[in-house]
């Protein structure tokens, strides 16, 4: 341990140090356009904000020579001279960069002025150190609350379809990348819920989240760049088997995945599915887990879901009838007989092949197998609702065409 300086030895090295502060600054801001390349990137106004935190550390410094109980307020003497925004644009390993280059230069100078001098120096730039992590540290605790704030405001948004102008610039704040599909995937909050777990899962899948915490209810906005192959130029993942892969972040019960939809600004159509499946999944003793929407149209239609009405009539009734009225006819027989080809071939006079090629035409038009008895359920409340709505419409465009 060197020798404590008697105070008159301190009092003029205290002096010396004043004379030279000007100095010192000037050739640390030389020795920072030298040795730190982004510094001599950065714009006037920056850099001269980063030349302001050096002069401030070695003013600091020699305050704290003179009183070392000044320590707990180095940070706010520091970084108070420069702009809130440089905490956003100097990465906290520049800062140290700028620390490093500060002490040698420091160092340079007051060599030869002895030991006591060069270890206040050492001490003073771990505690500045210290306090410069504190500052980020606080910072992106700051921003982290801001994000989750911003998240569940535009999870809500997305749910509620109350979508505005400022949804893309919101989005954008987040750090969302996927420009591609995006589909909603709803369930239950586990008890001992770990987001960054959760979000570490997804970047291994490739796909960006946003997470929506609404009581016993987790919501997930799962979306995928384009194009529609990876950079190892296999092909992504179906949203079915994210899904099935995100599940194990969600706690017990149903989870059901919304349908996809272009982009996130549409992830509204999604998030209305699956929170409606999420609704009356239930009703499905064996219901899979994830299922998604789509396989809960009977019970969403039941329940008065009338986008599951519309997807039932549109996608399975109106093709079926544009194709060919047999088909429906056949169709209908065959559900009404309880599946059966023997039946069904008895009451339309046709041969059981010819109703065994018409129930596979009906699965090439619309893709749903009527022999199985889940999609046997789809298909006829399909029929249900068609016929209905078509009988409704009949009878409305009857009863204006009728003179008065």
């Amino acid at each position: 341990m060197p020798a404590a300086p008697t105070p008159q030895e301190k009092a003029e090295t205290l002096a010396w140090l004043r004379r030279i502060s000007g100095d010192l600054a000037t050739a640390t801001i030389k020795r920072l356009e030298e040795s730190l390349p982004w510094y001599a990137d950065m714009p006037p106004a920056r850099r001269s904000a980063v030349g302001l935190v050096a002069q401030a550390g070695i003013a600091s410094f020699i305050q704290w020579y003179d009183d070392p109980q000044s320590t707990p307020w180095i940070a706010a003497d520091i970084f108070a001279a420069a702009p809130r925004e440089l905490l956003r644009s100097v990465s906290l390993t520049q800062t140290l960069q700028l620390i490093r280059v500060t002490v040698a230069v420091t160092e340079e100078r007051v060599a030869g002025r002895g030991e006591d001098l060069r270890e206040s120096i050492l001490l003073f730039s771990r505690e500045v150190a210290f306090a410069s992590a504190d500052v980020y540290a606080r910072a992106a605790e700051a921003r982290g609350l801001w994000d989750a704030r911003l998240e569940a405001l535009v999870v809500d948004s997305i749910l509620t379809g109350e979508a505005d102008e400022e949804l893309p610039s919101r989005i954008a704040a987040l750090g969302w990348h996927g420009h591609g599909q995006v589909a909603v995937l709803v369930g239950t909050t586990p008890p001992q819920f770990d987001v960054d777990q959760l979000r570490r899962l997804a970047r291994k899948l490739g796909v960006d989240v946003l997470i929506g915490v609404q009581g016993s209810r987790l919501v997930l906005v799962i979306g995928r760049a384009e194009p529609s192959a990876t950079d190892d130029g296999t092909a992504p993942l179906p949203f079915p088997e994210i899904a099935k892969r995100l599940e194990p972040g969600f706690g017990a019960g149903h989870l059901v995945l919304g349908p996809a939809v272009p982009a996130l600004v549409d992830a509204g159509q999604s998030a209305r599915a699956a929170l409606a499946g999420f609704a009356v999944a239930s009703a499905w003793r064996g219901a899979p887990r994830p299922v998604e929407a789509d396989d809960l149209l009977p019970e969403r239609a039941l329940a008065g879901d009338s986008a599951a009405k519309a997807t039932l009539v549109e996608r399975i009734y109106r093709p079926l009838q544009a194709h060919s009225s047999d088909l429906v006819t056949t169709l209908w027989s065959y559900l009404d007989n309880g599946r059966s080809l023997e039946a069904t071939a008895r009451e339309l006079f046709v041969h059981p092949n010819t109703v065994r090629y018409r129930l596979k035409r009906v699965s090439d038009v619309i893709g749903w197998d009527a022999t199985g008895p889940r999609e046997a359920l789809i298909l006829q409340t399909a029929l249900i609702i068609g016929s209905i709505g078509t009988e409704v419409t009949r009878r409305r465009t009857a009863g204006l065409r009728r003179p008065s």
